[in-house]
């Protein structure tokens, strides 16, 4: 069946509700606004439609026309509400190999909006019981990235099983899910201060940051950051809000921690000390890159690409840093994920995000806002926050840098 046949069986209105879903599934799986926009005015556009998207980290609004009849004739809006996205490479890339057999005619329309509607399958057992995992996973490896004491990277690990498990049970509780952030930073907080005080002395607030590392909003900062400069103000003011509220909710749920340990009496035993020797950081990276093809919910086929991307993301960051500094290893580690996924899904005509999002996964200015917005907070002082301020626009500026760049070296392939 060609193209054209294709899109003569299929009715305008068909053609319309194939392209809403679609557009619904890549908002669900976290693409930022002016890649799905472009992506859905192509597929708009093989399908015969003309198609004008808006979209925002909540919403999109489609307005649709057919070219071949009267101007304003044939002019249809839709309005869809959604709740903002999560990363879901496996999904995206099943929606994307949809899209692709629908408009080059291997399926149908139909065919093609029950395929996209398969992908609302609530998640198996197994998925759901490898959400803890990760976050547990990402804790632990993360603190051996920093090189923290075996009793801080123990206690960092304990803290995300446990994050890990509150995510899952705020999955079906919306009152749970509103104060999640809040209610995990009150967690580490409390758990950390317990262990310091009864235990042994910790990194207090590096263990705090370490366990709680993957509700950090260091990618919906750079996103947000990379919307804006797409002339997506909108959808990236609204994303750069979202994050702050991440960073402010976190913190208050640690001040609160910190807060009841001080009424009572408790007073946590703090210590500055990196200890590790070299082959931790390397166990550590192989660990966070695993952690990261779970949290981002790749395929197990793409797991290795997955792997990979994370893991040279470091390393350029890493080497190119101590060579020129560390915003010039940001950014060259940017720019190299960014043509690295625009290449490789010009050539093997998949989402480029496979490679991009895990590419600067470890490089995104989460953890440093977090660290300065605590200090900020315990401090009383706002110059105590300064430094980590600087440091985070910084980071942000240098990766911002690096995937405008990357787009303008290899152009992406109808943006995914």
């Amino acid at each position: 069946m060609t193209t054209r046949s294709a899109m003569t069986e299929a009715t305008y209105t068909e053609r319309i509700a194939f392209v809403v879903d679609l557009a619904r599934h890549l908002h669900a799986y976290g693409t930022t606004s002016q890649r799905m926009e472009g992506a859905i005015e192509s597929v708009a556009r093989k399908l015969a439609l003309e198609c004008q998207p808006w979209s925002n980290p909540t919403g999109i609004i489609l307005a649709f026309s057919d070219p071949s009849r009267p101007a304003g004739e044939s002019d249809t809006m839709r309005v869809v509400r959604l709740g903002p996205g999560d990363t879901n490479l496996r999904k995206l890339c099943d929606a994307d190999r949809i899209a692709e057999d629908v408009i080059s005619g291997r399926i149908g329309v139909s065919a093609g909006r029950a395929a996209l509607r398969e992908l609302d399958r609530p998640a198996s057992l197994s998925e759901r019981v490898m959400l803890p995992i990760g976050f547990g996973l990402a804790s632990v490896s993360v603190a051996g990235l920093l090189r923290l004491p075996w009793l801080d990277i123990g206690t960092a690990a304990a803290i995300g099983f446990l994050i890990g498990g509150l995510a899952l049970a705020a999955q079906s509780r919306p009152r749970l899910q509103e104060g999640f952030e809040a209610l995990a930073g009150l967690l580490a907080g409390v758990v950390a201060i317990l262990v310091s005080w009864l235990v042994g002395p910790l990194n207090l607030n590096t263990v705090i940051i370490a366990s709680l590392i993957v509700l950090l909003p260091g990618m919906s900062l750079t996103l947000s950051s990379n919307e804006l400069t797409s002339r997506h103000l909108v959808s990236g003011t609204a994303r750069f809000a979202g994050a702050l509220m991440t960073i402010v909710s976190l913190t208050i749920g640690t001040a609160i921690a910190l807060g009841i340990a001080g009424a009572l009496g408790i007073e946590p035993n703090v210590r500055a000390l990196r200890p590790q020797p070299e082959w931790v950081v390397w166990c550590a990276l192989g660990l966070a890159s695993y952690a990261f093809a779970v949290l981002f919910q790749a395929s197990r086929r793409d797991y290795p690409l997955v792997m990979c991307a994370v893991i040279a993301g470091y390393l350029i960051s890493r080497y190119a840093g101590e060579w020129l500094g560390p915003p010039a290893g940001v950014f060259l580690a940017a720019l190299a994920a960014t043509a690295a996924g625009n290449a490789y899904a010009r050539w093997f005509n998949r989402p480029g995000a496979l490679l991009r999002l895990p590419g600067i996964i470890i490089l995104v200015p989460g953890s440093i806002s977090l660290r300065g917005v605590i200090s900020l907070v315990q401090s009383q002082d706002i110059g105590a926050g300064g430094a980590a301020a600087m440091a985070a626009l910084n980071t942000l500026m240098a990766l911002l840098a690096g995937l405008v760049f990357g787009n303008l070296l290899v152009r992406a392939r109808r943006n995914l």
